[in-house]
């Protein structure tokens, strides 16, 4: 006998027992009529839910309702079936194409907000950097140096020819009145540096001291960051508080590290600056470029004041003679090139007839009568000033010379090339004496001796110090996240300051203990 329910009249699924009427009801629908009436439904008693007694019962499958005891019945059920999964796949398909839509639509909102907030940032950046470049107005017209006095400064731009700069494509020739200057001021300085090699200069850092140097501080605002890298570097000798950066930006800048404070930017050159001079007795900043002209800035006003037109070419080296008055001048059309730093003009420019790929660098010795010059060809070239001879030559490297250095003591020659070595040069016996080898693939971009000739300064893949005369690695500095590109010395080798492809310019010394 089959169970049925007293209120719906129908097989229940959960068969219980009212024990006040006896009669079976559907669980779930009783429940419900409690909640309303709290009576059984047949006799009106009062019936609570915890009153009702389950009923056991074997469970069963419902039977088939009588449409669908033919086959064509269960044709018809199973079609109905199917058309209404294929509803529901379509209605499915719809939402997942609008989802997609709608995902898609978020992630060009995303991608525009990213591109806005990134040009937003590079805005800001740019103008915290020209705020920072920004100096008081009151200096500008500060005086000109007496030398410059009868010239009217130059505008910061040029468009002309070399011709209509200082009558630059005139070359005067080494006149007699040069020549004895120039001889007058190598006696001097010979003399000097004799006197100087007797003894070591006092408050120089000792080697200990220089084993102990670490980073002090970093400097990232003084170049554009639209193209970044710093790309020439120098210090002011009779300030050593003073400066001098050249940029991938096409300006250098003048810095004051006491203060932290950019105290000049030179606009004017229509390409990168790849060479700076600041010059060592006076407030005067000599940059050489990319677009192949040398530059002469007075540095409190900011001003250009000469523009020397020596070359056709980039500049590849740049140095400033011991009188101050003469600045020697290298390109990569295999010319070098001496010009009047006062007047402007060109004294001479001789092309190095053996020398087929350009010239790379150039470095006036320290007494000034001879410089030498790098070229693609690996090999050093040593010239005579007053008679304009090639005396010497320099072969061993592999790969364009890079960079060159003279020491101090006005005996030693560094030179770097592509072949990631160092070598020194005995100019008394014109003979390498001692190679530095560095790792594969080691880049060098820039040597330089200190002043007392008691350190080498290297810079490339990292920035390092060794020790003249016995040539030991003191210190290896790995600061840079990108190519160091210069180093320099400070007063008595008490700090370091190297620049880099990074954008930043650093400093080195021994930190006092707190």
């Amino acid at each position: 006998m089959s169970l049925i329910c007293s209120l719906s009249n129908e097989v229940p699924e959960q068969p219980v027992l009212s024990p006040v009427s006896g009669c079976i009801y559907e669980k779930r629908l009783i429940i419900k009529y409690l909640h309303e009436a709290s009576t059984d439904p047949i006799n009106g008693q009062p019936l609570t839910e915890e009153q009702l007694i389950d009923v056991k019962v074997t469970p069963l499958g419902k039977p088939k309702p009588p449409s669908a005891t033919s086959i064509p019945a269960i044709l018809k059920m199973l079609q109905d079936e199917w058309d209404g999964t294929m509803l529901h796949s379509f209605t499915l398909r719809q939402q997942l194409q609008t989802a997609r839509q709608e995902l898609s639509h978020v992630m060009y909102q995303h991608d525009a907000a990213c591109r806005v907030i990134a040009r937003l940032n590079k805005e800001v950046t740019a103008a915290r950097e020209a705020l920072a470049t920004l100096k008081p107005q009151a200096g500008i017209n500060q005086s000109i140096p007496t030398q410059f006095a009868n010239d009217q400064p130059m505008q910061t731009s040029y468009h002309g020819t070399a011709a209509d700069i200082s009558q630059g494509s005139a070359a005067e020739g080494m006149t007699d009145e040069i020549i004895q200057k120039l001889q007058d001021k190598a006696s001097v300085l010979t003399q000097l540096r004799k006197q100087r090699g007797k003894r070591v200069p006092e408050g120089l850092t000792t080697v200990d001291e220089m084993r102990n140097f670490r980073c002090s501080a970093t400097h990232t605002a003084l170049h554009s960051a639209g193209t970044p890298g710093i790309l020439a570097l120098d210090i002011s000798p009779k300030n050593p508080s003073i400066i001098l950066t050249g940029g991938n930006d096409r300006q250098a800048v003048v810095f004051n590290r006491d203060s932290e404070q950019v105290v000049a930017t030179l606009k004017g050159h229509q390409k990168k600056v790849t060479h700076v001079i600041h010059h060592f007795d006076e407030e005067i900043a000599i940059t050489g470029s990319a677009d192949s002209s040398i530059r002469v800035w007075h540095i409190p006003s900011a001003q250009c004041l000469k523009v020397l037109k020596a070359h056709d070419t980039p500049i590849t080296g740049l140095s400033l003679h011991p009188t101050g008055d003469y600045v020697l001048s290298s390109a990569s059309d295999t010319l070098w090139a001496l010009s009047d730093l006062r007047t402007g003009k060109l004294i001479t420019k001789v092309q190095d007839t053996t020398s087929q790929k350009g010239l790379t660098c150039a470095q006036f010795h320290p007494d000034g009568i001879i410089f030498g010059v790098g070229t693609q060809e690996s090999v050093i070239k040593i010239w005579d000033l007053k008679e304009c001879n090639n005396v010497a030559d320099f072969p061993g490297h592999a790969g364009g010379i890079n960079t060159i250095a003279f020491s101090e003591n006005g005996y030693y020659l560094a030179t770097a090339a592509e072949d990631a070595s160092i070598k020194l040069w005995d100019l008394r016996k014109l003979k390498n004496f001692k190679t530095i080898t560095l790792e594969d693939r080691y880049e060098i971009r820039d040597l330089v001796f200190d002043q007392s000739g008691m350190y080498l300064g290297v810079a490339g893949t990292d920035v390092r110090v060794y020790q003249a005369k016995q040539w030991d690695l003191l210190k290896v500095f790995n600061d840079h996240t990108a190519l160091a590109t210069g180093i320099r010395f400070g007063s008595n080798a008490n700090y370091l300051a190297s620049s880099s492809m990074d954008r930043s310019l650093k400093f080195y010394e021994q930190l006092t203990q707190e």
